[in-house]
């Protein structure tokens, strides 16, 4: 049964013989309608509050899901973008790898180029010795056989010659040597 303040005021009760002091009832009872009434303006508010509060707890719960939800959507993304970092570093380092072996590969090429070419230069070098040694060869035989010839032809001028070391001997003889013969 609900007993409201007003329930309480016009309560009566039947009056006996030595019973109760009728003021000090009628008293009594206004105090307590005045303290169940502002239980109940409290109690009201209680409920006022305790409504807002749902309220407030309902959003705060609605936002809590929607974090969660972003929170569960930000790691994906960063898992994402951690995946598409490594593959990116991998590529990376597989280009580089692949140019660093086409580095190598040409260097190489390069350095079998150069040494074929320093192959080529030692054996030009040495066909070119041969060539002058084979020169040197041949116009030391023209010299010889102009010797030869100038003596047979001029047996005395053997005797006329200067000394050897002289510097005309020097001069006359590569002279002689290149002249043409009549």
């Amino acid at each position: 049964m609900n007993i409201t303040p007003i329930d309480i005021q016009q309560a009566g009760f039947k009056v006996r013989l030595r019973g109760y002091d009728r003021q000090e009832v009628d008293t009594f009872l206004d105090l307590i309608t005045e303290d169940f009434e502002t239980l109940i303006r409290e109690n009201g508010a209680m409920k006022e509050k305790i409504a807002d509060l749902e309220i407030q707890l309902a959003e705060l719960k609605r936002k809590e899901s929607s974090l969660n939800n972003m929170l569960v959507r930000a790691e994906d993304i960063v898992g994402q973008i951690q995946q598409s970092t490594r593959k990116e570093s991998e590529l990376i380092t597989k280009e580089a790898e692949i140019h660093a072996e086409e580095i190598i590969k040409n260097a190489r090429l390069q350095a079998a180029e150069i040494y074929r070419e320093t192959q080529d230069l030692k054996k030009r070098k040495l066909l070119f010795i041969e060539k002058m040694r084979s020169l040197i060869g041949t116009f030391q035989k023209v010299v010889d056989l102009e010797a030869e010839q100038e003596t047979k032809t001029h047996p005395d001028s053997q005797a006329q010659e200067k000394p050897s070391g002289s510097s005309e001997e020097v001069r006359e003889h590569p002279v002689r040597v290149l002249r043409p013969q009549p």
